[in-house]
C-alpha cells in the first residue's frame, strides 16, 4: 500500500513539475523573441517610411546614412531593395539578401514575401538550439503599391543566451521542488497512512493474543474511521467470546472437583466391603475418577492459558519424567504393560509450573490406552542440544510400540475432539489439544510421529530459554519425592 501511494504520488509530482516547466519554457522562448521581434518590426517600419523616395529616384545618400550608422549602433545589418529583387541601399558594402544567408535563390523567400505586401518574419520564435537570424521583411510601397522592401537581419547569438539561461533556471526550480517533494513523499505518506498503519499493528497486536488493543477512531478520513470503529467492536465481540468461554471452562471444571472428590471418598470407603471379584472393578473405578480429577486440573490450566502473568520455575524435567513413570506404573501393571523411564539426569529447563507433568500425564495416559496389554512404553529424555547463540532445546520422547496410527492421522490427533474411531476406546478427544495448549505457554511444542516398525514417538521440544529470569538465582521444584503422587 505504501509502495503505491508513494508511486502515483512521485508520478503526480513529476508530471505536474513537467506540466509547469514545459510551458513555461515555450513561454520564455516566444516572450524573448516577441520582444527582440516587435523592436525589429519598429526599425524596420522606420526604414520603410524613409525608403520610399530613394527607391523610386535611387538617390539613397541619407538613407544609407541612416542604414550605416544603424548597423555600426546595432550590429543590424538592413537592405533596401527594389521591386525586382535588386539591392537598392545596404548597410553594408558589397552585401545583398544572398551574401546575409536568407537563402541561394536569387530573390529570397522572406523578399518575395515582402514584395507581395505581406510582412516576413512576424510569426517567427527563436529557440536555443536555433542558429539563424532573426529576418523581418517590410514592404516599401504608398496608396497600395509596393515599389520595394526593406530587410534587416538580427543575430540571435544573445537571446538564445538568455532564452537557456530562463531554462536552466526554470528546470532548476522544477528540479527543486521534485527532490523537496520527493524527500517529503516518506513523512507525507506515513501521514496519510497513519489510520491504516494503526489499523495494522492493531490487528498484529490482536492475532498476537493482545485483545485490549484497539484503534484510535477521533482522527483520519471518515471512511477509515468507520473502519476502525468496525474492527474495534469485532474485538470487543471476541474478546468477549473468549472470556465467556474461559469463565465457562474454569466454571465446569472448579464445579466438577468438588463432586469428584466426593464421589472418590465413597468409593474408597466402599473397599472393605468389597469382595475379591468385585476389588478389580473398585480399582478401575477409583482410576476413572482420578482420571476425571486430571481431566478436571487440565480444564483449569486451560482456562487460565491466556493471562497474561505465568509464574515459572526451574523444572528438572528427568524428575518429572521419572516421577510420572513411577505415578502410571500400577495402571499400567493393571493392563499388562511395561512403562519405564530412560532419562539423562540432571536436565533443567524453565516452564510453566505444573504444565510439564500435566502434559506427559496426557501422553502417557494415551499410550497406555491405545498401546494395550503388552506394550512397552518408554519415558525418554534426551542430552540437551545447544546452539552457537547461546541457546538450545530439550527432547522428551514418549515412545510406545502399539498399533500407532497413520501420518496423516498423527496430524490431526492434536486437533480439539479428534478421536480415532477405527481403534475405538473412548476419550473426549482433548487430551493431546491440551497438551500443545499447555505447553505453548513456555514457547515449546509437541510433534506426533509414526514408530519403527510400529508405534508413536510423542516428542515434546523444551526450549533452554524460553523465560529469562532477571531475579538472583533460580526456583528449583522439589524432588519427586516431595510432591503431589
Amino acid at each position: 500500500m505504501r509502495r503505491r501511494v508513494v508511486i502515483v504520488y512521485v508520478t503526480l509530482l513529476v508530471a505536474g513539475c513537467l506540466g509547469l516547466a514545459l510551458p513555461l519554457c515555450v513561454s520564455l522562448a516566444e516572450r524573448g523573441t516577441s520582444a527582440m521581434l516587435l523592436d525589429r518590426i519598429n526599425d524596420t517600419t522606420r526604414f520603410a517610411r524613409i525608403a520610399e523616395s530613394a527607391v523610386v529616384t535611387g538617390e539613397a545618400g541619407s538613407l544609407r546614412g541612416e542604414l550605416v550608422a544603424y548597423d555600426r549602433l546595432y550590429g543590424i545589418t538592413a537592405v533596401v531593395v527594389d521591386r525586382e529583387g535588386a539591392v537598392v541601399v545596404s548597410s553594408r558594402e558589397g552585401v545583398g539578401p544572398t551574401e546575409l544567408g536568407l537563402g541561394t535563390e536569387e530573390v529570397p523567400a522572406a523578399v518575395r514575401t515582402a514584395l507581395a505586401g505581406s510582412r516576413a518574419g512576424a510569426d517567427t520564435v527563436i529557440w536555443p538550439w536555433d542558429g539563424g537570424a532573426l529576418v523581418v521583411a517590410e514592404p516599401v510601397g504608398g496608396a497600395g503599391e509596393v515599389v520595394g522592401a526593406v530587410v534587416t537581419v538580427s543575430p540571435t547569438g544573445a537571446l538564445r543566451r538568455s532564452i537557456l539561461v530562463q531554462w536552466g533556471v526554470a528546470c532548476a526550480v522544477a528540479a527543486a521542488v521534485m527532490v523537496v517533494g520527493i524527500a517529503a513523499a516518506g513523512p507525507l505518506t506515513r501521514w496519510v497512512l497513519r489510520p491504516i498503519i494503526d489499523l495494522e499493528e492493531a490487528t498484529r497486536a490482536v492475532s498476537g493474543g493482545s485483545l485490549d488493543a484497539r484503534v484510535r477512531t477521533v482522527a483520519g478520513p471518515f471512511e477509515l474511521r468507520r473502519l476502525g470503529e468496525s474492527f474495534n467492536h469485532m474485538a470487543d465481540t471476541i474478546a468477549s467470546m473468549l472470556e465467556n468461554q474461559r469463565m465457562f471452562v474454569a466454571y465446569a471444571g472448579h464445579q466438577v472437583r468438588n463432586p469428584l472428590a466426593a464421589l472418590r471418598l465413597r468409593v474408597d470407603a466402599l473397599s472393605p466391603h468389597l469382595t475379591a471379584q468385585g476389588r478389580q472393578g473398585h480399582r478401575l473405578a477409583l482410576d476413572e475418577v482420578d482420571r476425571l480429577a486430571r481431566v478436571c486440573d487440565s480444564l483449569l490450566t486451560l482456562a487460565r492459558a491466556e493471562d497474561a502473568e505465568h509464574s515459572t520455575v526451574r523444572e528438572d524435567v528427568s524428575a518429572v519424567a521419572e516421577e510420572r513413570v513411577a505415578a502410571w506404573s500400577p495402571i499400567a501393571e493393571r493392563i499388562g504393560a511395561e512403562l519405564v523411564a530412560e532419562v539423562v539426569p540432571g536436565v533443567r529447563v524453565r516452564c510453566v509450573e505444573g504444565t510439564l507433568d500435566q502434559a506427559l500425564d496426557a501422553l502417557i495416559d494415551n499410550a497406555l490406552k491405545f498401546g494395550g496389554a503388552g506394550a512397552r512404553i518408554v519415558v525418554g529424555v534426551a542430552a540437551p542440544v545447544r546452539s552457537a547463540e547461546g541457546g538450545g532445546h530439550v527432547d522428551v520422547h514418549v515412545l510406545d510400540d502399539g498399533p500407532g496410527l497413520p501420518e496423516e492421522q498423527l496430524a490431526a490427533a492434536v486437533r480439539p475432539f479428534w478421536r480415532d474411531g477405527h481403534r475405538g476406546g473412548g476419550g473426549s478427544g482433548l487430551g493431546l489439544s491440551v497438551v500443545v495448549t499447555l505447553l505453548e505457554l513456555q514457547g515449546a511444542r509437541l510433534t506426533l510421529r509414526p514408530r519403527r516398525p510400529h508405534g508413536v514417538d510423542a516428542r515434546v521440544r523444551l526450549p533452554l530459554r524460553a523465560f529469562p529470569d532477571p531475579r538472583a538465582g533460580a526456583v528449583v521444584r522439589p524432588p519427586a519425592a516431595h510432591r503431589r503422587s
